[in-house]
């Protein structure tokens, strides 16, 4: 079993990665967002508000002034789920506050060859891949700095991105079936 830690215990390379910071997200949910009331208000029909001045859009707006890059690739279901929805649907803050989210269909992913777990990739040379249970439960994180393993985390990356799709031009097609 790898050594696992909080999602807590590396908040800090947030702040301190120097170019890229990554995000693959395979899920089809988190039970952290089915646990809030903006995703409960959404699953009534309430659009999430944005919460530009949330710590994470803080952060986000502080390093991109700096030139860092924030980005992610989500995979979504065909349809997507309503944790796919609620995530496309919140993204926009994001998007204001400098991340680039792209979104990316699971039969792409698939057919891409991408790892089915979630991770972030700091500046090409930090993995942290994500343990998760079957109810969508972050469980811990593993830090990996194995050349090899990070390679692959660089390799999936350079696949997803250009096959993705920018989340709100896929919003807005999802959200006018609904």
């Amino acid at each position: 079993m790898p050594a696992l830690v909080r999602f807590e215990d590396i908040a800090h390379l947030f702040a301190e990665f120097q170019h890229t910071a990554f995000r693959l997200e395979t899920r089809r949910g988190y039970a952290t967002d089915r646990a809030g009331t903006r995703f409960q208000a959404f699953m009534r029909g309430v659009d999430p508000a944005p919460e530009l001045d949330n710590p994470w859009h803080v952060n986000v707006r502080e390093r991109a002034a700096q030139g860092a890059l924030f980005s992610r690739v989500r995979i979504i279901d065909e349809p997507p789920t309503d944790g796919q929805r609620f995530l496309m649907a919140s993204a926009t803050a994001n998007a204001v506050a400098g991340e680039d989210i792209r979104v990316l269909a699971r039969s792409g992913a698939v057919r891409l060859d991408l790892p089915e777990y979630d991770f972030w990739l700091f500046d090409s040379q930090t993995l942290v891949r994500f343990h998760i249970d079957e109810q969508d439960v972050t469980t811990g994180v593993e830090v990996i700095d194995d050349p090899a393993e990070v390679l692959a985390a660089c390799r999936a990356r350079d696949r997803a991105w250009p096959a993705a799709t920018p989340t709100a031009e896929v919003w807005a097609q999802v959200r006018s079936a609904v």
